[in-house]
């Protein structure tokens, strides 16, 4: 069993299993083209205008900027992308986020007091939005980036409502399903 499953108790069913929007992958991308650009640009400028050990260092710099700007702004953006998960099963929500620490938060169906969406026109462009889940007892909590954050609210709006009236639930999707 892979993840999300093995978070699943035995009998629990998997209805959804997103990853936030691509769109958060679109600043680290640019990035990476800026960046390896500029270390080009910096890495055949010290190679023409210098000569020995100071061309020697000086592109050692640049490779070590480069590596350490890449890290930082790419790197670590996707693997904080891939690793964050927004699950919904027949009973609950689950949200899991980390590598090295972990967090994640289960939200109980029958503790969803309401379910809302919001996405602005840049968002409704690419098919994403924020989800704003209502507990009985606790704040609002909201999820940015959701793909198809309409579907995923109508979804689980769906899944709160028959939950709460006992009528099984055969429907579901996962990533690149519409």
């Amino acid at each position: 069993m892979g993840y999300p499953e093995d978070v699943l108790a035995p009998d629990e069913q998997l209805i959804l299993h997103r990853h936030p929007h691509w769109k958060m992958l679109f600043l680290p991308a640019v990035t990476l083209l800026l960046v390896t650009a500029f270390a080009g640009f910096a890495g055949g400028f010290a190679s023409r205008t210098t000569e020995g050990t100071a061309r020697t260092v000086l592109l050692v710099l640049v490779l070590v900027l480069w590596v350490a700007v890449l890290g930082w702004r790419c790197v670590a953006p996707v693997v904080s992308w891939k690793s964050t998960h927004f699950i919904v099963t027949e009973r609950r929500v689950l949200i899991r986020q980390g590598v090295i620490t972990h967090s994640g938060i289960d939200i109980p169906m029958n503790r969803i007091s309401s379910v809302q969406f919001r996405h602005g026109l840049f968002d409704r462009l690419l098919g994403t939005g924020t989800l704003i889940i209502g507990s009985s007892s606790d704040e609002p909590l909201e999820y940015d980036d959701i793909p198809n954050v309409q579907k995923v609210h109508s979804l689980l709006y769906h899944q709160v409502f028959e939950v709460d009236h006992g009528v099984p639930n055969g429907r579901g999707f996962r990533d690149g399903d519409h």
